[in-house]
């Protein structure tokens, strides 16, 4: 499933002496089975922009594509999208409400009447998908940690089984140990079910790692669409839009000015003592 997004503008509070544009002139295309992650800084448009993936937001001007069919042509087109556009907001774990894991998980797939062997078969997919382990399943979510409620609320929302995954920092708030287990559980997912997934994050870092592909907003406006090494050469760019790349650049901008002779498009603390490694054996 694609999403094309054409000349998208959203304008707050339009023709109010408050009016606020959020989003003005977006155009990309995310194809089925990629992994794409949304940047910016506070107020540069990332939250609006999701909301308009599945129709919770009209836009003001333009158009949102799923599959070729426009969503906001009639409501029943949006209920369609909605089913098969699941979005994650940040902090999901509180609307964890049943009285174990795996009810809470069949909820939806429940209202959607669906048999009891098709509810089974959604839960114990989702919940193995993200690495919950069987042993938990009849616990209270009350009970896990935070990284473990944090994968249960997705679950709920895969077991839907959408088409597009839509996540808003969906770290947010978990140390670093629980944040790698999400993103790994994430990546598996996707390389098994070709699931599009779509990511909105504050961590460079996890962008650099994770992220085949890019979009960078700055005040309302897509200012780049490109693979994270691309993206992170921009190091001033991005500074001036409020976006700190990932430390590791720092270091290798100073290394680079210092002689060292490698590459500038290292992301990664592995990528960048490999090739320090290799530097130093070449005796240089």
């Amino acid at each position: 499933m694609s999403i094309e997004i054409r000349s998208l503008t959203h304008i707050y509070g339009l023709g109010q002496p408050f009016e606020k544009t959020a989003l003005e002139n977006i155009n990309f295309h995310i194809n089925k089975g990629e992994f794409v992650g949304i940047i910016g800084h506070t107020g540069s448009g990332k939250s609006t922009l999701i909301q308009m993936f599945n129709g919770l937001l009209q836009p003001t001007q333009g158009n949102i594509f799923v599959d070729g069919v426009d969503i906001n042509l009639d409501i029943e087109n949006k209920k369609e999208v909605r089913r098969k556009i699941g979005i994650v907001f940040q902090y999901p774990e509180y609307q964890l409400f049943e009285m174990t894991i795996y009810k809470d998980v069949a909820y939806g797939p429940t209202n959607l009447g669906l048999s009891e062997e098709e509810i089974n078969e959604r839960v114990t997919r989702s919940l193995t998908l993200m690495g919950m382990d069987e042993s938990l399943w009849e616990k209270s979510p009350f009970e896990l940690s935070g990284g473990q409620k944090r994968r249960v609320a997705i679950a709920g929302v895969i077991a839907m089984q959408p088409d597009i995954l839509v996540l808003d920092e969906p770290t947010a708030g978990l140390d670093p140990k629980g944040r790698e287990e999400l993103f790994n559980q994430l990546k598996d997912m996707h390389k098994l079910l070709n699931m599009t997934i779509i990511l909105v994050s504050h961590s460079m870092e996890d962008m650099a790692r994770h992220a085949d592909r890019l979009l960078v907003l700055a005040k309302g406006r897509l200012i780049y669409d490109n693979t994270p090494r691309e993206v992170f050469k921009h190091i001033e760019e991005l500074e001036k839009i409020g976006l700190a790349p990932p430390q590791i650049k720092y270091i290798v901008r100073e290394l680079r000015q210092r002689g060292f002779d490698i590459r500038e498009d290292i992301l990664t603390v592995e990528e960048a003592a490999c090739q320090i490694a290799r530097y130093l054996k070449g005796g240089k």
